[in-house]
């Protein structure tokens, strides 16, 4: 396909998307209709029907992607008349497009274009979800430190954080830190919590701060005293996990928490050394 066509069906298929008030983009099938190059809305309507099916058959609503909706058009002598059609998310808009002639240009374009920018939101969706494990496990290791020196603070033993937490891992857990390192087959030597995914990070996170609060409110000073207001934070974080069905002893660990801030890093250096790539 020539430069020249791509750069015009571009331009053709950007300009027929739509927004919701919630900018949600959309297009609506019969813009779609000719942009694909059907002449005959009942023919194009047999190709949203196998597009429903495939997105049934993938396991997704089809109405969170197909939505029916009548659509008024001017008809002579000042008349108008209903037509009926859909509103289209753009993964309905890549089914039909896979589902379409594909010997058709408009049809090869738009299996292609619908399919990278589906491939771009994923890439965005992957890279906000990364960010905000790295930001929860941040978060978690500055909470960690207020209260390790806390702890130290008020019972004058640097040994006491490190059994202080592990208790607390008991309560959450039902497994000490030492017995979810082998469960989930992290190195001895290195932190639980980088391999914990994001809502187990930040409820070791709630626990702690609830514990510097009281410890701080309270006036607490026993070493004793402050592991067992820690355990019992864990355990009520626990008891809301699992009242929302979640075990966090059963969840499948994460990628390595440094490996991902290196990648995340170095995506970043990328494009500050090489801006276009944010135009790809």
């Amino acid at each position: 396909m020539k430069k020249e066509v791509i750069k015009h069906l571009t331009k053709d298929f950007e300009s027929c998307v739509n927004h919701t008030k919630n900018d949600i983009e959309f297009w609506f099938a019969r813009d779609l209709q000719h942009l694909l190059g059907y002449t005959e809305w009942r023919n194009f309507l047999l190709v949203i029907n196998k597009a429903e099916t495939s997105c049934e058959t993938a396991g997704h609503p089809i109405t969170d992607h197909f939505v029916d909706v009548n659509k008024t058009i001017a008809m002579p002598k000042g008349a108008s008349k209903e037509i009926p059609d859909f509103m289209l998310t753009r993964f309905a808009c890549y089914l039909i497009a896979q589902n379409g002639d594909p010997r058709k240009e408009q049809i090869a374009f738009a299996q292609n274009y619908f399919a990278v920018q589906t491939r771009k939101f994923e890439i965005i969706e992957q890279r906000i979800n990364d960010w905000e494990r790295l930001q929860a496990r941040q978060k978690l290791t500055f909470s960690e430190k207020e209260l390790s020196e806390l702890i130290f603070e008020k019972t004058g033993n640097e040994k006491d954080f490190g059994i202080i937490r592990s208790k607390g891992d008991k309560a959450l857990f039902g497994f000490t830190t030492a017995q979810m390192k082998q469960k989930l087959g992290v190195k001895p030597n290195r932190p639980l919590a980088d391999f914990l995914p994001t809502i187990t990070v930040k409820a070791k996170d709630f626990a702690a701060e609830i514990t510097i609060f009281n410890v701080k409110d309270k006036d607490i000073h026993q070493g004793n005293d402050i592991a067992w207001e820690h355990i019992t934070n864990n355990k009520s974080v626990r008891k809301l996990l699992l009242e929302r069905g979640i075990r966090p002893e059963e969840l499948p660990p994460e990628e390595d928490v440094k490996k991902l801030e290196r990648r995340v890093k170095t995506h970043d250096k990328q494009f500050i050394n090489k801006p276009e790539a944010l135009d790809d």
